[in-house]
């Protein structure tokens, strides 16, 4: 430890006395590169044979010979002065007390290869710290364009989530208050993952929002509306399927448009199931777009699944997917629950069936049509 310290002029890094009699010394260079471990082996130890050969160990300097004449001013023993060898740099070595021998070497393109690597591995620490952050705040904006309050209807109960696969996504789902009893049910997929999809994502909702107003007079008009704008705010290969019902409170009537998505379900009292299916083209692909809207009648029993196909496409290490026929029987097995405790139900089926790393944003809106 004093030949290190005293006379190479490293740092004691650690000095930690062993129960039983043992000792563990630490030191480091001045520059703090690297940490050395200086272990005594008993006389009865393989390792004790070792002491006083070759160590293997390489101290890089950028200046060998003013490190080697600093050093034999402080005592320390070189067998030969600095040397220049046919593969280039300047080299010496010396000993510690016990006659362990250590190399010195001064090597330009090795000091410079090093010192780049050292600054290539900070900055990309730093890149990928402040990339953790920016997802974290992105993160925590998406949060708040879901949904942060549910319209009051008396004749259904209803609940909506999104788990993301990675700290930001394409999925999209929200509750609108349309006016006069009128409630909004909209899901969406975004083509793509990660930030690029949560800003389509954003600016659908904003869109959304911005105009809902005209949603329940005139539906039509309000989707054309909604596919003119994402349209001319994206890029010509962005899309997102999308499905709009209104649901009529007093009614109990439920108009929707369904573009390029999966088909929702309806779990009727008697146990069967009706899709309502695609009946308009993906939003944001083209300039000249058009749909329709279709009614279907809700009565009291029925529950309404809204889905991405993060639930149906989830598959196994095999392959195999969830599907859709594996969504309708649970909602058929857990039918008669609260709409968030079913939700949850699906959720959890899902993470059953595929335990494994979710590679796809996972969302579902399920409402349950209540006793008159």
């Amino acid at each position: 430890m004093q030949f290190f310290v005293d006379l190479l002029g490293f740092s004691l890094v650690a000095d930690y006395r062993v129960p039983g009699g043992g000792r563990w010394v630490a030191v480091a260079p001045p520059d703090g590169t690297a940490i050395l471990a200086l272990v005594a082996p008993k006389p009865h130890e393989a390792e004790y044979k070792d002491i006083g050969q070759a160590k293997q160990i390489v101290f890089l300097t950028e200046d060998v010979g003013r490190k080697y004449d600093e050093w034999r001013e402080r005592g320390v023993v070189f067998p030969h002065p600095p040397r220049e060898p046919a593969w280039g740099g300047v080299f010496t070595t010396f000993e510690d007390p016990d006659g362990n021998a250590f190399v010195l070497v001064g090597f330009g393109e090795a000091s410079r290869a090093l010192e780049e690597q050292r600054r290539q591995t900070t900055e990309k620490l730093a890149t990928e710290r402040r990339t953790a952050r920016d997802l974290e705040i992105a993160r925590q904006v998406q949060a708040r364009l879901f949904p942060q309050r549910m319209p009051q209807v008396r004749t259904l109960e209803y609940a909506g989530a999104c788990i993301q696969a990675r700290q930001v996504g394409g999925d999209y789902y929200d509750f609108l208050d349309l006016g006069r009893g009128r409630l909004g049910l909209i899901i969406a997929d975004i083509a793509g993952k990660g930030i690029a999809a949560a800003l389509l994502m954003a600016n659908l909702q904003a869109n959304l929002r911005s105009q809902c107003a005209s949603a329940s007079d005139q539906p039509q008009q309000f989707l054309r509306l909604i596919n003119q704008l994402f349209y001319e705010n994206t890029a010509d290969s962005d899309y997102a399927t999308f499905f709009f019902a209104e649901y009529d409170d007093k009614t109990r009537r439920l108009r929707y448009a369904n573009c390029g998505h999966l088909s929702p379900l309806i779990l009727r009292r008697d146990n069967s199931i009706q899709p309502l299916e695609s009946n308009a083209t993906v939003l944001g692909l083209f300039e000249d777009w058009n749909c329709s809207i279709e009614e279907q009648q809700l009565f009291s029993g029925d529950t309404l699944a809204l889905y991405t196909d993060g639930i149906t496409e989830s598959s196994t290490d095999a392959g195999e997917e969830f599907g859709e026929q594996r969504l309708r029987e649970v909602l058929r097995q857990h039918r008669g629950l609260r709409s968030q405790t079913l939700l949850e139900s699906v959720f959890e089926e899902v993470r059953r069936f595929n335990p494994s790393e979710q590679q796809d944003d996972i969302t579902l809106i399920v409402a349950n049509s209540l006793e008159a």
